[in-house]
């Protein structure tokens, strides 16, 4: 998850933007898609998500809904599912 270490920062992330972005990141064939500025950012704030973003690319990640899924798990961490 994405946290700043002390209590008086808060990172304002636009959600639905940086999935589309990061759809954009794993579904270029080029290898200049490790320019974008989203890439870049990642690398400073959070340089954890690239090696899984890169591993999407190589999966063949084409869904929105599965990179969707994978920002919404590096802001709020996993989702718990309801027991049976």
């Amino acid at each position: 998850m994405l946290r700043p270490a002390s209590p008086v920062f808060q990172l304002l992330v636009d959600e639905a933007g940086l999935t589309d972005a990061l759809l954009q990141f794993v579904t270029d064939p080029r290898a200049t898609r490790n320019d974008m500025p989203v890439i870049q950012d990642l690398h400073d704030l959070a340089p954890g998500m690239v090696p899984v973003l890169e591993a999407m690319v190589l999966d063949g990640v084409d869904a929105r809904e599965d990179v969707a899924a994978y920002v919404r798990a590096s802001l709020f961490g996993p989702r718990s599912l309801p027991e049976d």
